[in-house]
């Protein structure tokens, strides 16, 4: 072929590196030959999906016809278990799906894109694939400097991204500095709070943005039924925002973009109670265990108000994280996010972490 086909691509695209997901389970299985593998490396809950939403997967029928691409009973339920109208809401394959949803709707190569260093790697990809020039912010103790953040905030500043919790780091930002923050960008300009651990989150100087949006229409605030309500395969996640940010988002949205199981599963998900609080005990039991073994064992880590912890290991982390794949442990390498000697582990059973901890012990001493 004559032709170069990559030279047809965009230039904001041709430069992407493809995001890599936590290796599957099964890709370790054909690699390696291993049986009995533990996979804590892609922040999932352990427990996986409540009840209520397994009990409708197995019951949804007419799968040949399209779902509603308006998630109508979706919303009802979002409106009212957040207090907030239905205009309000976008609803996105994923929460990764609306905040590229944002940034395609509101900016051009001709803007600049505003978030943090060892921030979540989507808001890189999502601005580099529009051709927008990203303004990466230094980290103050591996999170979010808002102060710095609104510094580097230009006339040409369209969008400003903050992760709250954040991932990989687990850091979050407390409540008056997010609020100074909120008050002082320019209204010209749209704000991102990505809250997709908001639901594990402990520390009471934390606060949602939820609480936020009738002060601040440029205000947009991201959700996700991946983490703790265990439906990561499934792809469903949304924003609440102002009505006319919503109405400018589900313009650009594709239509029928979450899928009929994932409409009722999520609406199902969301009033079981139940399951969400044995999930955020699971996560708080099983944070305190790793963190009492990384501190016997004199490992320094991260903070962390999410569903996992990222520990420093001294030393090349890739090199640690190939180590555990043979002991069937699949952990997450951060070397992407510029933290080579890092690895972020999520926090799973206690019986998974009991054997992360036994097993890292002995890799570590090798």
């Amino acid at each position: 072929m004559g032709c170069d086909l990559f030279s047809l691509a965009t230039p904001g695209v041709a430069g992407l590196q493809p995001y890599y997901p936590g290796k599957p389970t099964d890709e370790l299985e054909r690699e390696l030959g291993l049986r009995d593998i533990i996979k804590l490396a892609s922040n999932e809950n352990p427990l996986g999906p409540g009840s209520r939403a397994k009990n409708i997967v197995s019951t949804v029928a007419n799968l040949s016809r399209y779902p509603d691409g308006n998630g109508y009973a979706l919303k009802q339920v979002l409106a009212a278990y957040h207090g907030v109208d239905t205009d309000q809401l976008t609803l996105g394959n994923g929460s990764s799906d609306v905040l590229e949803l944002v940034a395609r709707t509101f900016v051009t190569s001709q803007h600049q894109v505003v978030f943090s260093k060892y921030a979540f790697a989507i808001y890189t990809l999502v601005t580099q694939a529009i051709g927008a020039e990203a303004i990466v912010v230094p980290a103050l103790d591996w999170g979010h400097d808002l102060h710095a953040m609104l510094v580097a905030v230009t006339e040409k500043t369209r969008l400003m991204f903050v992760a709250n919790p954040n991932n990989p780091t687990g850091t979050w930002s407390d409540s008056k500095s997010l609020r100074t923050l909120l008050e002082s960008i320019p209204e010209q300009m749209i704000i991102v709070v990505d809250e997709a651990y908001y639901d594990y989150v402990t520390n009471p100087d934390y606060a949602s943005c939820m609480d936020w949006l009738d002060t601040f229409p440029n205000l947009v605030v991201t959700r996700t039924f991946s983490k703790a309500y265990g439906l990561a395969g499934l792809r469903i996640g949304y924003a609440v925002s102002h009505p006319d940010v919503a109405d400018m988002m589900n313009r650009v949205r594709q239509p029928f973009n979450v899928n009929s199981i994932a409409l009722r599963a999520a609406a199902a998900a969301l009033d079981d109670r139940e399951h969400i609080e044995k999930s955020i005990k699971v996560n708080c039991d099983g944070m305190q265990q790793m963190e009492q073994a990384f501190d016997s064992m004199g490992l320094h880590y991260i903070p962390s108000q999410g569903n996992f912890i990222c520990v420093d290991l001294q030393q090349p982390g890739m090199e640690v994280y190939n180590r555990l794949l043979h002991h069937g442990i699949i952990v997450r390498p951060v070397a992407n996010y510029d933290m080579p000697n890092h690895l972020r582990i999520t926090v799973g059973l206690e019986d998974e972490n009991a054997r992360l901890i036994s097993v890292f012990a002995k890799v570590l001493s090798e």
